[in-house]
């Protein structure tokens, strides 16, 4: 069920068209933080902000592995599927 918070979190990270483009990235394979940086031409730091975010709001997840004698953070576009509507907005607890 879709809450106001959820609803405001999907709002939030979806306003943004570099959060727009990580995501589409996302959706065809999963991708380090270091590679998305680099395709993106963003730093790492600036990168985080956003990925937390679409995070938040349940469009992607990471995994932290260990390659080698490094740990590094994947990420992949999770399978989601909303629709906006009247009677949602007007069955919203708020």
């Amino acid at each position: 069920m879709l809450t106001l918070q959820n609803l405001v979190n999907l709002g939030d990270a979806l306003s943004h068209p570099l959060r727009i483009k990580i995501l589409k990235m996302l959706m065809d394979k999963e991708l380090s933080v270091y590679e998305l940086a680099k395709e993106l031409g963003i730093s790492r730091q600036l990168l985080y902000l956003h990925l937390k975010k679409l995070e938040k709001a349940g469009l992607v997840e990471s995994d932290l592995r260990l390659e080698g004698n490094r740990a590094k953070k994947y990420y992949r576009s999770k399978h989601f599927n909303f629709s906006i509507s009247n009677e949602i907005i007007k069955n919203l607890e708020v």
